[in-house]
């Protein structure tokens, strides 16, 4: 639709001088962060399951004894009555997430004319090159190996494995490697945890092509070549691992790098190629490298990058596990607040666009990171609660599933909210696909089981009471955290009860269904606004960075401006009373996708502006808890996708919104390939003067179409595309 494509990559024309601003591979499992850097080239390598030991409790609180005497204090109004509810151990951090080491290629310092570094989305390539040298970068999708070739005339280089980077516990147990073999060499790092059997090893396989290869232990050291082709793994482990057996796994897929990478192409471009945007931007600035775009922050080329590297950075994370809070990478060993997977916000705001954005990578890590933990999540009921079913954590390092993180301010152990949170996407992903997998039934099913043993409080009108409740993490004004009736607990437990019926008729059914009706509706305080807290007395606390207890309006459909218009405005308007406090990148697009569904995109757009113009991105396209590049963190990056389409399109099973909040900067574009809750894939461009619409439907219903106009009901036949044509938004 304009001159020039949006750009699918990012360039920079300098090497990176901090870790931040190394671009990105990765394949869900392993993670490359590369420096680009000629002279003294750097790879970190990182890995999903690096996670640091450490001398924690991992069991869950076992209080279920205490909770009926707690839940008559806070009924009879003790409102610090959970402060006391613990088993008195001090808060405990799951273990921290790390880096393994970086593989480092040094040559002769020189002068590198003509630099330039990039990264290629569609291929995950991160590509570095000068007059002379060469060097690129992908972790396999296909082979789990992460793959770097460095090409040139009469190359020179000393290459090693070196485990110095920041933070790295200073009795760390490190042994090296080194042996020639007919390729080359291989390299290989032991770094045994202190205090631990564990250890983490990576092995480096260097196949030489030209020249000759000599040993400088740590390391080798390459002579005259034309290229070399390096190839690396990292597992963590008990023992010792056999370095030999893990290089003839990397001996035995030496075939070419371009045999390689298409063997990964073929995985990686074809998701990555699903979705694109196009908001028609100026052709000269989609050429910019990305550190100049970032100084343009109203710059529509820099939101259509920003789109791209965030579904490229999710899809590229998501693997073994979904995104941890820095996705898949960090170059240290000290990652803020652990680099934890933080289920009561981060990790669902990251993977929001995974199913109208066409992802299903992202949500099968998602699931497989929930279905590996569910045993732990019955240990949480039965412990805390004394119920059957499951109850999900606030935080995992991705080894346990119990909660152990709370403390009086963050009695993260009383929120029952998280598996109904954290089983969303896979509910999205089941209708998106028109299919139900058995294994989200059966967690359905056990959590609609906690809450038929949990909820058995009521008030003086009969309505259930969620007793403990707590609404993350965020408590009443003159008030203590764990309280009743958080807005959230009501929603999740309503919608886990009344989804869990639908994915199970018959008798339990019933009983789900009959439950849910026994929950109070939500309460509007004085202010007009949908309160936090569902009680009387409990006043809201409005200057916080979470959004829970509009958790009814995104991610859920309880409330909407169609069905629901006047909780609707209550939602609305405790938006407006919405502070930003710290101004964490997470709360501000938790703003604007809660915006989005309330159809404004004013607020949307002020939203974007907080995060675009508080410089949250570095130079990689990744981006900061906070503004000034301040804190590592992925929430931004792979947030920003789901804002930008569903200010876009919305869609619900049996309703589509077209441009329900799209700020006026934008008003020309086009998105493509975005799936929609009843089977179709859809394709919308607009202007100014009206939009087209082309929705592809892989299932005959009826659905009711909402725009600016009105409403109006479409009916879909599978395998017919269905064109509209809407007229001036």
């Amino acid at each position: 639709m304009t001159d020039s494509a949006p750009v699918h990559g990012t360039w920079e024309p300098h090497p990176a001088a901090r870790w931040e601003d190394g671009f990105l591979s990765g394949n869900g499992h392993h993670g490359a962060l590369v420096f680009g850097d000629p002279n003294d080239e750097r790879v970190v390598v990182t890995h999903h399951t690096l996670v640091r030991p450490g001398g924690r409790d991992p069991r869950p609180p076992q209080l279920a004894a205490d909770l009926p005497a707690l839940q008559d204090r806070l009924l009879a109004g003790d409102t610090t009555a959970a402060e006391s509810f613990t088993d008195g151990r001090p808060l405990q951090w799951v273990q921290p997430f790390h880096p393994a080491f970086q593989v480092r290629l040094r040559r002769p310092p020189g002068e590198i004319p003509d630099y330039r570094r990039d990264v290629d989305f569609a291929t995950g390539v991160v590509r570095a090159a000068c007059t002379g040298w060469t060097s690129r970068v992908f972790v396999s999708r296909a082979d789990d190996v992460i793959v770097q070739q460095v090409s040139g005339p009469g190359l020179t280089l000393d290459i090693d494995l070196d485990h110095r980077l920041p933070g790295a516990p200073v009795g760390l147990g490190v042994g090296h490697g080194a042996v020639l073999t007919p390729e080359g060499a291989l390299l290989s790092l032991r770094a045994r945890y202190p205090d631990s059997d564990l250890a983490c090893t990576g092995v480096t396989l260097l196949a030489v092509t030209g020249g000759t290869s000599t040993l400088t232990p740590p390391g080798a050291h390459i002579e005259g070549a034309r290229s070399v082709l390096l190839l690396t793994r990292v597992h963590r482990h008990t023992g010792e691992l056999g370095v030999l057996a893990q290089g003839r796994a990397l001996r035995d897929l030496l075939t070419g790098y371009d045999e390689l990478l298409d063997r990964h192409a073929a995985l990686h471009g074809t998701a990555y190629e699903r979705v694109t945007l196009d908001l028609a931007a100026d052709p000269a600035e989609r050429a910019l490298p990305g550190s100049e775009l970032l100084k343009r922050p109203r710059s529509a080329a820099l939101l259509e990058r920003l789109f791209a590297a965030g579904r490229y950075h999710l899809l590229s994370a998501s693997g073994l596990f979904p995104p941890r809070l820095t996705g898949l990478w960090t170059g240290d060993w000290d990652t803020a607040w652990s680099g934890a997977f933080t289920n009561d916000a981060n990790l669902n705001l990251q993977t929001a666009s995974a199913a109208a954005a066409a992802l299903p990578e992202v949500t099968q890590a998602h699931a497989s990171l929930i279905h590996r933990q569910l045993p732990d999540w019955r240990d949480n009921a039965r412990a805390v609660f004394g119920a059957r079913g499951a109850v999900a954590p606030a935080h995992t390092d991705g080894e346990s599933g119990h909660s152990y993180h709370f403390n009086r301010e963050y009695p993260l152990h009383l929120w029952t909210a998280g598996a109904d949170w954290l089983l969303k996407p896979l509910v999205d992903h089941d209708e998106t696909h028109g299919t139900r997998d058995p294994r989200t039934a059966a967690a359905l099913a056990e959590v609609a089981l906690f809450y038929e043993d949990f909820l058995t409080r009521t008030d003086e009108d009969g309505r259930l009471v969620v007793v403990p409740s707590y609404s993350p993490e965020n408590r009443p004004a003159g008030a203590s955290w764990g309280t009743l009736n958080a807005a959230m607990d009501l929603s999740a437990a309503r919608h886990a009860l009344l989804t869990a019926a639908a994915y199970h008729p018959g008798p339990d059914a019933d009983r789900w269904r009959a439950l849910a009706d026994r929950l109070p509706p939500h309460r509007v305080n004085d202010d007009g606004a949908l309160a936090e807290w569902a009680w009387p007395g409990l006043e809201d606390s409005y200057d916080h960075r979470h959004l829970s207890h509009l958790y009814g309006v995104w991610p859920l459909d309880e409330i909407t401006p169609y069905d629901t218009p006047e909780l609707a405005a209550a939602a609305h308007r405790a938006l407006e009373l919405r502070g930003a406090e710290n101004d964490s990148a997470h709360g501000h697009l938790h703003h604007a996708l809660i915006a989005a569904r309330l159809r404004d995109g004013e607020r949307v757009a002020h939203a974007l502006r907080q995060v675009l113009d508080g410089d949250f991105f570095h130079a990689s396209l990744m981006s900061a808890h906070y503004p000034n590049r301040h804190v590592y963190n992925a929430d931004a990056a792979h947030t920003l996708p789901a804002v930008l389409i569903e200010m876009l399109v919305q869609s619900a099973p049996d309703r589509l919104v077209l441009l329900p909040a799209l700020p006026a900067a934008y008003a020309t574009g086009a998105l493509h390939g975005v799936r929609t809750r009843f089977g179709a894939e859809l394709d919308l461009t607009w202007t100014r003067d009206g939009a087209t619409v082309v929705i592809r439907p892989g299932r005959t219903q009826r659905v009711e179409l909402r725009t600016s106009s009105g409403a109006q009901s479409l009916h879909l036949i599978a395998g017919e595309d269905h064109v509209l044509t809407l007229r001036a938004w």
